[in-house]
């Protein structure tokens, strides 16, 4: 493919692109394929020549769209949600053309630049203190995911913690198999992974009756561990659980932790995107005392995925814990101390130019359309929960609804035999069989939950007051079959 091909391709891509949103509407939100249905349809080698650009493009739309499932759906309410934009997808074919691998600021000093100035413009937009701006001895930088950005964190608190026991006389082995990292019940399973990965020991603290972590439950877990010997030096507080979006007690939780060596990181993932909107940046009293704190741009802000902020209170803790200097990427610029080099700030070494769709999307929308499109989004939760409402003999909203989230069950029925959990189960098997809509289930307490995320910027009032209408319509048929089975 030369130039002009890739310029009639190109705008034949763009074309496609703009059918596929415009149709979007109108297409099932999950694909009707079994396991294992592409290698029947895929030859089992790749070609050994060249094939026409017409056969791959025919081969895409029969073979690949029909197995994909639409996250930018309208009808999409499943998980939380990956938003995408226009102007993300341009930045991102820039990326492409580019096609830099920004591990050192010399491999291409605009990448690493305008990482540094974006994440400190989104920094301030969020409402951060000035501990994570770059200018001092934090910063922010781009991961893939919530769950590469815990490991890395946790990497650093557990190379912080093993320095600070070495200089009191202890070895390093006898302080690692000691180590000890916690998490709400309710907190993200990455946490636990990241633990598995570290291989420290990870413990799970029970939340309250809202699913929120308390400080008195913290500091009495903490208290037992050290009398039975161990050292907990990571801990991982929530704003916005994936289960039902309950907000951790984080001031209480810091001041638990004060005089202590554990490092407390905050896991906004998917709120963290709500706090451009002034009024819920009260959610961030007790994050000035946090070591580090990261939120997702790619679910709920317009940018595609991936895009991961991460941001630390002490960047020297990244470095003691990653940074590996080989001849091969020794430089005059990163010897010099005046650059970054973000291949210390993360596990790989490679990099994306991922901060190029952060400024499009920055600049396209500005902080006011942001705003817009998260208060958007909670506005139409908040008309699936008055919608959903109106059928009080069906429904029970399970939690407070929370940002664009809410969760809810089937009450049990008269004249059925089924408990709530099994009526619960059966909406959600035959809202999703439908592939009409697109939601997940969950389980708070014993109590199975379905939850019903808005997040497409193509969500509007209609899609919601007609999801509620089809949900209500697969009620009302799982009553009436299981008052059969009765009869």
């Amino acid at each position: 493919m030369d130039i002009e091909e890739f310029r009639k391709r190109g705008y034949e891509a763009i074309d496609r692109i703009c059918k596929y949103y415009k149709e979007l509407d109108s297409v099932k939100v999950l694909p009707e394929v079994k396991p294992g249905y592409l290698k029947k349809l895929l030859p089992k080698h790749a070609p050994e020549e060249a094939e026409p650009w017409e056969d791959i493009q025919a081969d895409f739309e029969s073979t690949i769209l029909p197995g994909v499932t639409h996250w930018q759906s309208p009808n999409f309410f499943a998980f939380y949600p990956a938003n995408s934009s226009f102007p993300a997808i341009i930045a991102d074919m820039f990326s492409d053309m580019i096609n830099c691998v920004g591990f050192n600021w010399i491999c291409s000093p605009a990448c690493t630049e305008l990482e540094t100035i974006v994440l400190d413009w989104v920094n301030r937009l969020i409402g951060l203190d000035d501990g994570y701006l770059s200018d001092g001895e934090g910063g922010g930088v781009i991961q893939g995911t919530a769950s590469e950005a815990v490991l890395v964190v946790m990497l650093a608190a557990r190379q912080r913690v093993i320095d600070e026991y070495k200089k009191r006389g202890y070895t390093e082995e006898g302080i690692a198999t000691k180590l000890i990292a916690y998490g709400s019940d309710q907190a993200h399973s990455s946490i636990e992974k990241a633990s598995m990965i570290v291989n420290c020991k990870f413990k799970a603290i029970p939340s309250d009756d809202k699913f929120c972590l308390r400080g008195s439950s913290v500091r009495s877990v903490m208290e037992k561990d050290i009398e039975e010997g161990l050292i907990p030096f990571f801990i991982t507080a929530t704003i916005g659980t994936t289960s039902s979006a309950a907000i951790d007690y984080i001031d209480e939780i810091a001041c638990t932790l004060e005089g202590t060596s554990v490092w407390l990181h905050i896991d906004a993932a998917y709120a963290g995107a709500a706090l451009v909107c002034p009024e819920y940046q009260y959610l961030l009293k007790g994050v000035d005392r946090s070591q580090s704190f990261n939120f997702n741009m790619h679910k709920w802000l317009l940018t595609n995925f991936d895009c991961s902020c991460l941001w630390v209170r002490k960047r020297s803790h990244l470095l003691n814990a990653l940074s590996l200097t080989p001849a091969f990427l020794r430089n005059i610029a990163s010897d010099s101390g005046l650059v970054i080099d973000y291949r210390d700030w993360q596990i790989p070494l490679g990099r994306r130019f991922r901060s190029l769709k952060i400024w499009f999307v920055l600049r396209a929308f500005g902080a006011n359309g942001l705003r817009e499109h998260i208060r958007k989004s909670i506005k139409l939760a908040q008309r699936f929960e008055e919608e959903l409402s109106k059928y009080p003999n069906y429904f029970a909203i399970t939690t407070k609804p929370a940002f664009s989230l809410v969760c809810f069950h089937l009450k049990v029925q008269k004249n059925t035999n089924m408990a709530s959990n099994e009526l619960t189960t059966a909406l959600y098997n035959s809202i999703n069989n439908s592939r009409e809509l697109y939601v997940t289930q969950t389980k708070l307490g014993s109590q199975n939950v379905i939850r019903f995320v808005v997040g497409s910027p193509w969500t509007t009032e209609q899609h919601v007051v007609d999801g509620v209408r089809k949900i209500v319509n697969f009620t009302e048929a799982i009553i009436e079959d299981a008052e059969l089975t009765i009869e």
